[in-house]
């Protein structure tokens, strides 16, 4: 639904609301907005608190953390180019930032994460531009620096 939907015919779109649960309305001069119902937005933090405790209690034991790393590839290709120990600190920074979500209502965190690690992966997967990233500096001057 469009912004001018909102405005011209609330009740309208308030109905649309309560029988989908959720409404995308565009907007010519900015970003879409999401209309929901309280219920809705419950259920949905609901979801995402029993996913971050379910994931942070696999991880509390050896095994639930091994099944976490194994199925790691599943929901993240990516991960196949990160090392066991590259592995284990994206799961631990996942964890922390789905809590964060839960616990702080910050979701912006477990975006971050995602696409760092997306982009370290993919460093990675290019063998050239890892060895070039990952080589020792040469000099501890960059060389514009000069004595005046």
């Amino acid at each position: 639904m469009s912004f001018s939907d909102l405005s011209k015919n609330a009740k309208r779109v308030a109905e649309a609301v309560e029988h989908a649960q959720r409404v995308h309305i565009t907007r010519r001069d900015g970003e879409g907005l999401f209309l929901t119902t309280e219920h809705h937005d419950r259920q949905r933090e609901e979801t995402a608190d029993v996913t971050a405790r379910l994931l942070s209690a696999l991880l509390s034991s050896d095994e639930g953390a091994r099944a976490v790393l194994i199925a790691l590839p599943q929901v993240f290709p990516w991960t196949r180019h990160l090392s066991p120990e590259e592995m284990r600190e994206f799961v631990i920074d996942l964890v922390d930032a789905a809590r964060d979500a839960t616990d702080l209502d910050v979701h912006a965190n477990l975006h971050r994460v995602i696409v760092e690690w997306r982009a370290t992966a993919r460093l990675l997967a290019d063998p050239d531009l890892a060895a070039q990233l990952t080589k020792p500096l040469t000099s501890s001057r960059h060389p514009k620096d000069t004595d005046t």
